[in-house]
């Protein structure tokens, strides 16, 4: 049993996906609510004992082993589990999917939500590739859901927890995701199958 300490910020989606994945696998967690945007990831504590990079998710196991980065944490957290695949394809498809989500997906619909929603800023000051890319992200999610249920091997992977958390939060960031109806029935169906 993989026992930790989870220090996150609620309203992250990066911090959220690692919860998803602890959630439902039914892991022995302690969240520890860690305010980022007002610095309490930048003391000298955190920097020392938690994570020298100065962010969340990060967790500390009870053996003192310390994880940081959301999907690396999500992946050692579901190893052994049926969010992975056994299929070392339908493994690197997944990869690939999380990879792309925090690379081609989240840099858009996460800093559109942040700068509208908790920054304060206002459409006509935001970059406007910003949501263009968004867009498009969310056009390549919508074609990969034309025929299936889910991204990887017919059922649940970590590759839908790691799209749900932003995609999710889509409309707080500005995008319309009624014009992507695809996505919209993944999200109900994915958390559902997450219960949350």
């Amino acid at each position: 049993m993989k026992t930790f300490k989870l220090y996150g910020f609620s309203p992250s989606g990066n911090c959220n996906k690692v919860r998803y994945v602890a959630d439902y696998l039914g892991l022995d967690y302690q969240w520890i609510e860690t305010d980022s945007p007002n610095g309490e990831t930048r003391t000298p504590e955190f920097l020392a004992t938690i994570n020298p990079a100065g962010q969340v998710p990060a967790v500390v196991f009870t053996d003192g082993r310390k994880m940081a980065q959301s999907n690396a944490i999500m992946f050692y957290l579901a190893t052994g589990s049926k969010l992975i695949p056994d299929d070392d394809f339908a493994l690197s498809q997944m990869l690939s999917w999380m990879f792309w989500e925090q690379y081609s997906h989240e840099p858009y619909l996460a800093v559109r939500r942040a700068m509208l929603k908790f920054k304060g800023k206002k459409e006509d000051e935001l970059d406007p590739s910003l949501l263009d890319n968004g867009n498009a992200a969310l056009a390549i999610m919508e074609q990969e859901l034309t025929d299936k249920d889910w991204f990887i091997a017919g059922t649940i992977s970590l590759a839908d927890i790691a799209l749900l958390a932003y995609t999710r939060t889509a409309d707080e960031g500005g995008f319309a995701l009624q014009l992507y109806p695809n996505v919209q029935k993944w999200i109900v169906r994915t958390k559902t199958a997450l219960g949350i």
